[in-house]
C-alpha cells in the first residue's frame, strides 16, 4: 500500500487465456474460509467483478464441503484449480480450509509475505496523530519455528543438547521443543524481496532489518548479517538494523519513521497484528504472500467467529488485499481506483463498519465503495 505497486516477482502471462474480444483473462481462485470471512470475501468480489475487469473467478471445493464430498480437505481436482489459476483470493481460515492455506503458502513457496500497515483518513487509531503511518512489514513465511519441528524433551538425549547453563536438556524433566530454523537461500531471498520492494514504493527508501540477534545469534544473527551483505548490492537503499524488542518499541513510538521493516517469521506474524492496532485494528490489516511462481493475497485479521453470521466484519482488509491481488496480475488502475475509493468512504466516515464506529454491514461498506469509483 505504497506509492508503487507492490508486485511480487513473478510477472508471467495469465494463465486465464483471452475473451472472445481478445482481452487477456486473469483466472482467480477464490477461497471464502471460515466462521465471518465469508462475508468479507463475497461482497468483495462482487464490487470487483462489477468492474469487468475480465476476471473468471473459479471456487476450489476446501474443506469441511471438500471432505463430506470427497473424504479430503484440499482434493486434487482442487489443487489443480489453483495450479491454473493466475493468483488465489484467500478468506481466513481457522478450521479444515487451513489445508488449502497450507498448500498456498508451503506448496508453492510463497515465501515473502507482505503485510503494510497505512493509516486511513477517518479510521479508528489509539494514537493522537497516525496521519502518514505507511510501512510494509515483509515477514519470512516459511522457515523459523513455524517449520513445526516440534516433541518432547526427552527424545534429545541422544543429541546431548545443552541449556545455557551446561544441563541436558532432556534431564529437565518431562516437557516440549520446538525447532527454529535459518537458512541462507530462505534470508536471501525474502530479504532482497524486501529491498526491492523498497525501491519501488520510493517513499524514504529504507530497509530496517529487525531480529533477536542478542540471544540468537546463531540463526537470527544469520539473517541479519546476510541482510547486511544484501544491503551493499542496493546503494540507493538506506539500511539499519534493530533488536526486535527495540523495534517493537520505536514501531510504537515513532511508526512514521519506518518504510520496509523485514523480520523472521514469528516477529513478522506477532508484530504486523501490533502495526495494525496503530492504524485502526485488523479489520484494516491486508496481507499478500509472494514466491517466485505464484502468490496469494488474504486479509491479516482472522476469521471473527464472535460476530459470524451478523454482516459486520469489516471487509477493508479483504479489500485491499484484493488491491494488492490486481496489481499483482497487472490491473494496477483498478487497484489504484479501489484505494481512493476506500479512503474516500473512510474520510467521509458515514459508511463504516461497528469496529470503526459505524453501524454499516460489510455488504454496504462495498456497495459504497463502488459508489466512489
Amino acid at each position: 500500500m505504497g506509492a508503487a505497486p507492490e508486485r511480487g516477482p513473478f510477472d508471467g502471462p495469465s494463465r486465464g487465456g483471452v475473451d472472445v474480444t481478445g482481452r487477456s483473462v486473469r483466472r482467480v481462485a477464490v477461497i471464502e474460509g471460515d466462521d465471518s470471512a465469508p462475508e468479507a470475501v463475497r461482497p468483495v468480489v462482487e464490487l470487483i467483478d462489477g468492474l469487468s475487469l475480465g476476471i473468471d473467478w473459479v471456487y476450489p471445493l476446501v474443506g469441511d464441503a471438500a471432505i463430506e464430498a470427497s473424504g479430503s480437505a484440499l482434493p486434487p481436482a482442487s489443487r489443480e484449480m489453483i495450479d491454473a489459476a493466475d493468483t488465489t483470493l484467500f478468506g481466513s481460515s481457522s478450521g479444515s480450509s487451513s489445508e488449502a492455506l497450507i498448500y498456498l503458502r508451503w506448496g508453492k513457496e510463497t515465501y515473502a509475505n507482505e503485510r503494510p500497515c497505512r493509516f486511513l483518513e477517518g479510521a479508528r487509531s489509539v494514537l493522537a496523530d497516525p496521519h502518514r503511518i505507511d510501512f510494509v512489514i515483509v515477514r519470512e513465511n516459511l522457515e523459523d519455528l513455524y517449520v513445526g519441528v516440534e516433541g518432547d524433551l526427552d527424545t534429545l538425549g541422544p543429541l546431548a543438547a545443552k541449556d545455557r547453563s551446561g544441563r541436558p536438556l532432556a534431564a529437565s524433566g518431562p516437557g516440549r521443543f520446538a525447532i527454529k530454523t535459518t537458512t541462507v537461500a530462505g534470508s536471501e531471498r525474502v530479504i532482497r524481496h524486501a529491498f526491492e520492494l523498497a525501491r519501488r514504493r520510493q517513499r524514504t527508501g529504507r530497509v530496517t532489518c529487525t531480529a533477536k540477534t542478542n540471544m540468537l545469534p546463531a540463526t537470527d544473527g544469520l539473517f541479519t548479517d546476510i541482510a547486511r551483505t544484501i544491503a551493499g548490492q542496493y546503494p540507493d537503499i538506506e539500511f539499519e538494523t534493530l533488536i526486535i524488542d527495540d523495534f517493537a518499541c520505536r514501531m510504537v513510538r515513532d511508526p512514521k519513521r519506518f518504510d520496509v521493516v523485514v523480520m523472521p517469521n514469528l516477529y513478522g506474524d506477532i508484530l504486523s497484528d501490533g502495526a495494525a492496532g496503530l492504524v485502526g485494528g485488523l479489520g484494516l490489516a491486508p496481507s499478500g504472500c509472494y514466491g517466485d511462481t505464484y502468490a496469494y493475497f488474504e486479509p491479516a485479521h482472522g476469521t471473527a467467529p464472535d460476530i459470524a453470521g451478523t454482516n459486520t466484519i469489516n471487509p477493508t482488509a479483504t479489500l485491499l488485499s484484493a488491491c494488492m491481488m490486481l496489481r499483482h496480475i497487472g490491473i494496477p488502475d483498478a487497484a489504484d481506483a479501489l484505494t481512493k475509493a476506500v479512503e474516500r468512504i473512510y474520510a467521509e466516515g458515514r459508511h463504516l463498519t461497528p469496529d470503526q464506529g459505524g453501524s454499516a454491514t460489510a455488504t454496504a461498506f462495498c456497495k459504497a465503495v463502488a459508489g466512489r469509483m
